[in-house]
This record gives C-alpha cells, sequence and structure tokens, in this order.
C-alpha cells in the first residue's frame, strides 16, 4: 500500500464558511459537548442546503475522550466520503485534536482525507474579562448559528 498522508490544516471561521458555500462536498464536525450544542449553540449551515454534523471529542461532564469519535463520524458519511471536513469546537484545541485523529486514522486504512480545524472555534477566545464570544470565533464573526 503507498504512503498515504492526509492534508491537515487551519482556516478563519470566515473562510471556512466561504470554502464551505463555494463547495458541495465539504462537511462541518462539530466536536463540543452535548451540553455545549444545547446551550451556546451550533453553527447553522441552512443557507447551504447542508446540516452540521455533531459529534462529541470528549463527552460531558468528564470530558474524557469519546471512545467511539470514528466510529460515529464514519456512521454519519453514508454517501460519498466528503472531499474536506471541517471540525469545530468552543475555540479551536479539540477540534484541531480531532481533525489530526481523524486525518491520521483515514490514512492508516489508505484513505488520504482533507481535515480543516476552524481556528478561533464557535465562541473564541476569552477577552481580558474571561468572557468568550468578544474577540473572535464564529459567533464573533457574524456567521449564522442557532440556539434550541
Amino acid at each position: 500500500m503507498a504512503d498515504v498522508r492526509p492534508i491537515i490544516d487551519e482556516v478563519t471561521p470566515v473562510e471556512a464558511f466561504r470554502i464551505m458555500r463555494e463547495d458541495p462536498g465539504t462537511v462541518l464536525i462539530d466536536v463540543r459537548t452535548r451540553a455545549e450544542w444545547a446551550f451556546v449553540g451550533m453553527p447553522d449551515l441552512d443557507a447551504l442546503g447542508r446540516e452540521v454534523w455533531p459529534v462529541e471529542w470528549a463527552v460531558f461532564p468528564t470530558m474524557a475522550p469519546n471512545p467511539n469519535f470514528l466510529a460515529e463520524l464514519s456512521g454519519r458519511m453514508t454517501g460519498p466520503r466528503p472531499g474536506r471536513m471541517f471540525f469545530i469546537c468552543r475555540s479551536g484545541a479539540r477540534s484541531m485534536a480531532a481533525a489530526a485523529a481523524t486525518g491520521e486514522a483515514f490514512a492508516r486504512r489508505g484513505i488520504a482525507v482533507h481535515c480543516t480545524n476552524v481556528a478561533e472555534g464557535f465562541e473564541g477566545d476569552r477577552d481580558r474579562e474571561g468572557h468568550r464570544g468578544r474577540v473572535n470565533g464564529w459567533k464573533h464573526r457574524g456567521l449564522p448559528w442557532r440556539q434550541n
């Protein structure tokens, strides 16, 4: 088998949304917890005619790694494999880990994938007062999102 290497990179939320708008072969995987999805909100891709794939990287409240992450992610791929997978979390750390792990797992199976971290995440970095959503991130950049 040839040596397969994944593409793992990072873009801003605005760039991610632009690429997803232009390329229907992309998906957005929200790796935050169920609690975050429910109480903080989620990106909204309705304008693109797509849904966000919620797959926990770590499980609330213990934040233990989700042992079923790759199986759950693979289970969402019912059609053709996405050409590019974007990963988002609160501020970009968990999603970078998820993007790297996903890319490496597919590469071990001989499948090259393009995994992109959404830098800044959904809520972004903390400001000087310790609050998120005021400095950067998906929500701060004015991208579509919704809350239950």
